[in-house]
């Protein structure tokens, strides 16, 4: 059973399939940008992973909140990401990190294995970097070397250097319903699946990935 700490009512305009792909992405987007990584009005964001399952929210609750956001993703995705309200898209393949034309004051780094020097050249002074979630290696560190070195190296610079793992709560269940509702995000799906081909979707997703969320219809109901 859920605890109903974990849990809103879904508005009655959101579909469930919605709902249903939005919900850890969606939070996780929203407490990177807000609690972890302090968003203000006017300040340039920079989404690294910007067509994923989180990197298409970050995007959309970024953009809503009246930053100018730039989207990392592949060349396939650009125009996804323009299309979710990112002002400029780049191609991580054609331009590294650190020869992107800018400064950013807030970095959301959702793709992960970008060197912490590439990172710092292109935020801001004092501007902030939020790195989420874990990533795969380090015998020692479980796939968090990389999250505390940053936050190591940020005793010591200007720069604000940090990471986190989402916490499921409605505190950031409310807001994101609230957005799905006013129509400010809205979930990216780019591929639909019955039970039947989970796995298939989960090889696709291994070989040539998903733009935002695979969504998964199970007797009707997602």
């Amino acid at each position: 059973v859920a605890d109903v700490d974990k849990l809103v009512a879904r508005p009655t305009n959101v579909p469930v399939e919605h709902a249903g792909v939005s919900s850890i992405s969606g939070i996780t987007a929203l407490q990177a940008l807000t609690t972890v990584g302090r968003v203000r009005p006017g300040q340039r964001v920079l989404v690294i992973g910007a067509s994923g399952g989180v990197g298409s929210f970050a995007v959309q609750i970024a953009t809503a909140l009246g930053a100018q956001v730039t989207g990392v993703a592949s060349a396939s995705s650009l125009d996804a990401v323009r299309e979710l309200g990112a002002v400029h898209a780049v191609d991580y393949r054609e331009t590294p990190i650190d020869e992107i034309d800018s400064t950013f004051d807030l970095i959301i780094d959702i793709a992960g294995r970008n060197p912490l020097r590439r990172l710092r050249r292109v935020l801001a002074p004092s501007g902030t970097l939020v790195i989420v979630g874990g990533e795969d290696g380090g015998r020692i560190t479980g796939g968090t070397g990389r999250n505390v070195r940053a936050i190591l190296l940020s005793l010591f610079v200007r720069q604000r250097l940090t990471a986190f793992i989402s916490k499921e709560s409605s505190e950031y269940l409310g807001p994101l319903a609230a957005m799905l509702a006013d129509g400010s995000v809205t979930p990216l799906i780019g591929a639909r699946t019955d039970l039947a081909g989970v796995a298939d979707a989960i090889a696709h997703l291994e070989r040539h990935g998903v733009a935002g969320k695979t969504l998964v219809t199970i007797g009707g109901a997602s």
